[in-house]
């Protein structure tokens, strides 16, 4: 492992380039796959066809994206939904009334919406614990679990789950499998299929598609019975995503392996400068020794990625003032693209988890969540700075 000298697994960047793309494919040979925007193909008898019937049971374009990013993740099969969330509750389908599921407990505010008051309306329970602690995982299991859920580095405080470990024990159990969303991480930085992982998901809108134009979701697995499964309710939903938005997913994952390293170089630049500030209170990195599972980091991922999460000194008006000052990272929602993006989760992507939850698990109002792009890092650290000197006014 080189996570300083920022080693990617190997051959990451030619498989980003050429898996699923090969020309033969096409009567013309394209080197770039062709957008394919017909929504049906001819078929030379009733029933016989060359691979394609109607767009949203498989579509030419999408087919490239789906090899590609499953060659990432070292997976057998992928498929792509519209959005992250619709690959969820894809995958939740595989689940009946009655089934239990055990989730991390600091997740995207939108997965633990779901969980809660969309799944359970469909008679699936879900039990939250920290999945830092294996042995909690072990202990929320029921004989009706079927499913565990995990985040990891987690959205949005950045904790870092053993994969391993809590596969081994969710295997344990018959017809329990793990899924991990690894899109903080992306596969640039870690493989959870290699570690005993059953499924990979992800927000594709994020790093993977990278220039915040796109929004899709994805799962990848090795499972040919999983993958059966999801296929049949990818189509029978109807979640798939449009062949556009697929060409642009696909051309974004080509540069994948070049953004992540200039975002952990800009990222990790931002953290040591945070961690050094009497300004903030706590820095949350993986890529800092300081990390509560710094070890595990160095033993399941290649580096670190982009995202960071700290704890303005102050409180809610602190924090507001720091993202409201912010000139280069732009005060929005979501992550992953080339540009440097802030948020406040508590108000923002985690508003709909209730406050007094929130702060339990530690996003409380002075909490401040970074996605930390490529652009010069002269400019992110001077931008950091003059953000918390505007916060720390407040008290003068």
């Amino acid at each position: 492992m080189a996570v300083n000298g920022f080693k990617p697994f190997p051959h990451f960047a030619t498989k980003a380039i050429h898996a699923g793309q090969e020309p033969e494919q096409w009567n013309s040979l394209a080197v770039v796959p062709p957008i394919s925007m017909s929504t049906t193909f001819k078929q030379m008898a009733p029933g016989e066809h060359a691979g394609f019937e109607y767009s949203r049971s498989g579509n030419p374009t999408r087919n490239c994206a789906e090899t590609c990013l499953a060659a990432l993740e070292n997976g057998k099969h992928g498929m792509l939904f519209s959005s992250g969330l619709a690959a969820t509750s894809s995958l939740t389908h595989l689940l009946a009334s009655g089934d239990h599921v055990v989730a991390m407990n600091d997740l995207y505010g939108g997965t633990n919406r779901f969980f809660r008051q969309c799944a359970s309306r469909n008679g699936i329970t879900t039990t939250f614990v920290d999945a830092t602690k294996p042995e909690d995982v072990r202990a929320a299991m029921t004989p009706q679990t079927k499913m565990i859920w995990v985040e990891t580095p987690t959205n949005p405080l950045l904790s870092v789950v053993d994969i391993a470990k809590v596969c081994e024990i969710a295997h344990e159990q018959a017809n329990v499998f793990v899924a991990i969303d690894n899109t903080f991480a992306t596969p640039y930085f870690q493989r959870p299929l290699d570690l005993g992982a059953d499924c990979v998901v992800h927000s594709c809108t994020k790093y993977i598609n990278g220039h915040s134009d796109v929004v899709m979701g994805a799962i990848l697995t090795n499972s040919d019975s999983i993958a059966e499964r999801v296929r049949f309710y990818q189509n029978a939903i109807g979640t798939c995503p449009s062949p556009f938005d697929c060409f642009l997913m696909n051309r974004g994952m080509k540069t994948l392996a070049i953004r992540m390293k200039e975002h952990q170089i800009n990222a990790i630049a931002v953290a040591n400068f945070l961690e050094a500030d009497s300004r903030v209170e706590t820095v949350t990195y993986p890529g800092l020794k300081s990390h509560p599972q710094y070890d595990i980091v160095q033993k399941q991922m290649n580096g670190y990625g982009g995202m960071i999460s700290f704890r303005i000194k102050g409180g809610l008006e602190e924090a507001k003032t720091f993202l409201s000052s912010l000139k280069v990272f732009t005060l929005a929602e979501s992550l992953g693209g080339f540009e440097s993006l802030a948020e406040h989760p508590a108000i923002m992507t985690h508003s709909s988890i209730a406050k007094e939850e929130r702060e339990q698990i530690g996003i409380y109002d002075s909490v401040v969540r970074l996605s930390v792009g490529i652009e010069d890092q002269e400019d992110l650290l001077a931008d950091v700075d003059q953000a918390l000197a505007a916060a720390a006014a407040l008290k003068k």
